[in-house]
């Protein structure tokens, strides 16, 4: 039987998981704008989404500023890299259970 339950309801929502495979996918850190942009978001769902995830210390945002406006960029923590990780095996099990 597959135990769907498993599954980490903080990564599982649809914008969580888009904004946590983002940030897996590269070491470089993701700017806000640019996650807005891949991920095709307004400005609040985005917010809301990155401060849950910082919450849990899955992610971490670094302000910087300069020339021009300010800019926060994004990553994953190494709490959040083995949420996301453990997230990601147990959909191999659910999956191979599935065959």
């Amino acid at each position: 039987m597959i135990d769907f339950s498993l599954l980490d309801k903080l990564i599982h929502e649809k914008g969580r998981l888009a904004i946590m495979t983002l940030l897996a996918s590269r070491v470089d850190p993701w700017a806000f704008q640019d996650l807005k942009c891949q991920l095709d978001m307004s400005d609040g769902n985005l917010i809301t989404h990155l401060r849950t995830l910082e919450k849990v210390d899955f992610i971490g945002g670094e302000k910087f500023t300069g020339e021009g406006r300010p800019q926060t960029l994004y990553t994953l923590t190494p709490t959040g890299r083995q949420a996301f990780l453990a997230y990601l095996g147990i959909l191999e099990k659910i999956l191979d259970l599935g065959k």
